[in-house]
């Protein structure tokens, strides 16, 4: 298993927002963790790229234990996060925030392979490529960055709420954006709160509430669970 979440417990002072959590990731599949506000989705993100400690449990990535290690080696080792709301660097330019998901890249030949592969996803982005990214819209800015964490040339992806505010049309983009990322191949940990739509993309999936996995399986079976259709597809 490339990613493995074994009964890790994390939160924020006396709160735990991820109570003894197990879930784990192979090599090119797309997993969709749903839930609620509230229920530990971005929680688990931090846990899982070094932004918050473990209180307990562990976190491997491709065989090697990286819960204790500093969020810089996790990116290094090829995990990169599409951030709720975009997180980019308003005042830079869309080409100089591009450039900061490749900093941990020394080889100038795959930066520029991974250039190309982001402006042929997002060619708006190589069109405003000197303007300043707190210029973008909402959705603009979600393309960016995404744009900016596939730099890295990441061996696993982690979008933390992709679709979050954005108008229909642009939702759709994004996922179908999503789609030719796993087409291609990349492992893909998508958090969402558009069920249906992650469910449609992605080869397995969890359900968290308050911190705890209350349900797994396939996209399929997920799909047509009597919880899921109630609570997620609106059923």
């Amino acid at each position: 298993m490339l990613l493995k979440i074994k009964e890790i417990v994390a939160g924020y002072g006396g709160f735990q927002a991820l109570r003894n959590l197990s879930l784990g990731l192979e090599a090119g599949e797309g997993v969709a963790i749903l839930g609620a506000n509230g229920a530990g989705k971005t929680t688990l993100v931090k846990a899982i790229i070094g932004l918050i400690k473990l209180q307990s449990g562990e976190i491997e990535f491709n065989g090697e234990r990286i819960d204790k290690l500093p969020s810089n080696e996790i990116i290094k080792r090829g995990i990169s996060i599409s951030p709720e709301g975009g997180g980019c660097f308003p005042e830079m330019s869309i080409m100089k925030n591009l450039m900061m998901g490749a900093i941990f890249l020394k080889d100038k030949v795959m930066v520029k392979s991974a250039y190309d592969r982001v402006v042929t996803l997002f060619p708006k982005l190589e069109t405003r490529k000197t303007q300043k990214a707190g210029s973008l819209s909402g959705g603009e800015r979600q393309m960016l960055a995404i744009g900016r964490a596939l730099m890295g040339k990441p061996k696993v992806l982690l979008m933390d709420e992709p679709s979050l505010g954005l108008a229909p049309m642009v939702v759709n983009n994004i996922f179908e954006t999503i789609r030719v990322l796993r087409k291609e191949g990349l492992t893909i940990m998508l958090i969402e709160q558009n069920a249906a739509k992650s469910l449609e993309i992605t080869d397995r999936g969890y359900v968290i509430e308050l911190g705890r996995i209350v349900l797994s399986g396939t996209s399929e079976e997920l799909k047509s669970h009597e919880i899921v259709k109630k609570a997620y597809l609106g059923v």
